[in-house]
Order: structure tokens, then sequence, then C-alpha cells
């Protein structure tokens, strides 16, 4: 039994979450930190949880981009938003068993993601694996030493500590972090950080009702930077650097079976099979479905 994964299967979250609860602020700081931590472009990137595709358009750079998502309904809404353009990839799977070959991606991004994320450890080992030595890896998380935290810790308005290294499950699947315990996940498992950014400094009702929020992220813009300072926002966004002995050759295919890990997938009939195991993955309307049972 792994761990526990957080399921948006039929959820409302576009419509409910970001179109009807006034986030284009917390949208637009996201992209400003996104725009100053990607990587220029490339071959090859995935976005783990891409959900509805919010995101993919900042991905314009890369010649191919891959999709992934638990939710087979989020990928059906990301496929209305973006068309039948060919550069995407739309990928049903699970982030602890990622159905791709070793060293296949130049950059992969998870978006508030990590906060759903029960075994940080095991998810930052399979990312690492599906990187190419060069790498790069750009992750947002949810910070539990933020200030609103602190000053409700001091009134006592919350019990839990925000200084306390260990992460915080404050709703089942829900996770707060504290930067330096993160920052010790992604060394241990074998990524160098090269920037980090604090982001939705202005995350507050009051902000968002009085400053139009392209203003007020562009203020949150400026601000970014004060990470190499301190980490007082909600939001926190990090590029790593794969740590990887370097590999002349590229790696052989591109899928590979959930199962049984071999590589040697075979399409026929709208599915994947794999000769090795005798497993069937069915590709369901442009989705690569490797859910499983």
């Amino acid at each position: 039994m792994g761990p526990q994964i957080c399921d948006y299967e039929g959820s409302t979250y576009r419509t409910d979450f970001w179109e009807g609860q006034g986030r284009e602020y917390e949208d637009l700081a996201e992209r400003i930190a996104l725009r100053k931590l990607l990587p220029p472009g490339g071959e090859l990137l995935m976005e783990i949880g891409a959900g509805f595709g919010r995101l993919a358009d900042l991905y314009s750079g890369y010649e191919k981009v891959v999709l992934l998502d638990y939710s087979k309904s989020m990928l059906r809404q990301a496929q209305e938003r973006l068309g039948h353009d060919e550069r995407y990839i739309y990928v049903a799977a699970n982030l602890y068993n990622l159905p791709f070959v070793d060293n296949l991606f130049r950059v992969t991004v998870t978006v508030r993601v990590l906060h759903h994320v029960q075994h940080i450890s095991a998810a930052f080992g399979e990312i690492r694996r599906v990187l190419t030595p060069i790498g790069h890896y750009v992750l947002e998380y949810a910070n539990k030493r933020h200030l609103k935290a602190i000053l409700r810790y001091a009134l006592r308005r919350q019990h839990w500590n925000p200084f306390a290294l260990e992460p915080v499950e404050f709703v089942k699947l829900n996770y707060d972090f504290h930067p330096a315990w993160m920052e010790a996940r992604l060394q241990q498992a074998g990524f160098t950080i090269e920037r980090q950014l604090t982001v939705s400094h202005f995350r507050h009702p009051l902000f968002k009702r009085l400053v139009p929020p392209g203003l007020l992220a562009a203020l949150d813009g400026s601000l970014q930077w004060t990470a190499s300072l301190w980490k007082l926002s909600p939001s926190v966004f990090v590029r790593a650097r794969a740590e990887k002995e370097y590999l002349p050759a590229r790696p052989q295919g591109f899928f590979r079976c959930p199962a049984c890990h071999s590589p040697q997938l075979v399409e026929v009939d709208q599915a994947l099979d794999c000769p090795n195991c005798n497993r069937r993955w069915t590709i369901d309307d442009g989705i690569y479905d490797f859910k499983g049972d």
C-alpha cells in the first residue's frame, strides 16, 4: 500500500477555486515567479499536477510538453482549453510511479501540488529519476512559517508551531512545510537549490479588495527576491538542479510500464501493451491512462 493520493477526479476546482473566488492576483503572482525560474526553453518539459492547464501557456519555448495529473477529468478540461495542439501530451498517472523512462525531461514543474503530497522524499526521488543530468525542477510549496501563521500562533489562535521543522497536516492530505525542512529533503534527494522566491505576499482579502490584481501582482513580483533574506510569504518557489552523472547516450524510449518498469511498450488499438507483464494501458481520447485498477 503506497502513499495516499489526493484525487481531484470530478471536482469543480477550476470554477470554484480559480474562477469563483477572485484569485486573479495569485495566478498573476505565480506566473511572475515561474517566468523568473523557468529555463528559457528546450526539448521536453513536464508539469506534474497540471490540472486544467492553467499554466500551460508559459511553456511556449518547449518542443513538447507533458501535462500530467491523476485526475482524467482535469486533463479533459485542459484538452478543451488548449485544443488539439500536438505539442501537448496528456498523461493520467501516479506521481509516485511516473510512467517514463529515466533521464528523459529537461524540466519538471509542480505548482500547488506538494501541499497534497504525503511522502515528499518518494516524490522527489521519482522526479529526479526522470530528469536529465542537466535537468531542472521548478517547484512551489506551502510555507508553514509565513507571517500570518506566526501572528496567529503568537496570539494563541493556532495550536501548531510555525517554527517547528516537521510538516503540519491542517486538513486531510493538505500540508504546510517549513523552508528548512523542504530544503533538506531536496538536498537529500540529490538536488542543488539554485534560486528561491517568496510569492503571494498579499494573499489577504483586504489587500485584494482594495488594490487591482495586476498592480498587486506587480508589487508581489518586486518583493519575490526577499527569499534570500527571509521566507514569510505563504508560498515559496524554488528552482533546483538534478545532480546526476552525465550520460552521453539519449534515453531509450519514452513511456515505461508502471507495473514492471519495462520501457518496451507497444502501441496497439488505442492502448500501450507491455509484452513483459501483459498489462494494457489505454489511450482514452488522447489521454494516456496509467492510473491502473
